[in-house]
């Protein structure tokens, strides 16, 4: 249950939180967020730590993020449920550039998350979701979505032409 969007009427860039995660927008209450490996630009200050190479942010926090007009360049987030504590390791962080798996369908970088948003060189959104429902209506507002198994075929149509 993961997508690729490359191209979409939907998103004024890659990657807007806001607009990707509208179809899923009334469950983000549900969630805390980690961000790391990240580049963006942003209209106003945002409750991040730019002094750390991740963050752990409430949903409250995180909706300020949503609510404002953000780019995430380059980045890794990842949505887990408020009522665990996120497992991952500080000295071996999820990262973007250069990590081959990120395009693999059912990777996932932190074992207990529900999602991962992996924003790619302001050039492609991935999106994972472990939690069906939430795939459906994400690719239902989203039908240009590609999954990734088929995403190398997608590319090699796309320049072949």
């Amino acid at each position: 249950m993961n997508w690729i969007i490359h191209h979409t009427d939907k998103l004024d860039f890659h990657t807007n939180l806001k607009e990707l995660l509208k179809p899923i927008s009334s469950e983000i209450e549900s969630f805390n967020w980690l961000i790391s490996d990240f580049e963006f630009i942003s209209d106003k200050i945002l409750p991040i730590h730019h002094e750390k190479d991740f963050f752990v942010l409430t949903s409250e926090e995180f909706r300020e993020i949503l609510n404002s007009n953000t780019q995430l360049i380059w980045g890794f987030v990842s949505g887990f449920s408020k009522n665990e504590q996120i497992s991952f390791d500080e000295n071996n962080l999820p990262f973007v550039e250069g990590n081959d798996l990120i395009w693999e369908n059912g990777n996932f970088q932190i074992e207990n998350s529900i999602i991962e948003i992996i924003a790619f060189d302001s050039s492609y959104s991935i999106i994972k979701f472990k939690d069906k429902s939430l795939s459906d209506k994400f690719k239902n507002y989203f039908p240009e979505a590609i999954d990734p198994d088929k995403f190398s075929s997608f590319k090699k149509n796309r320049h072949s032409k």
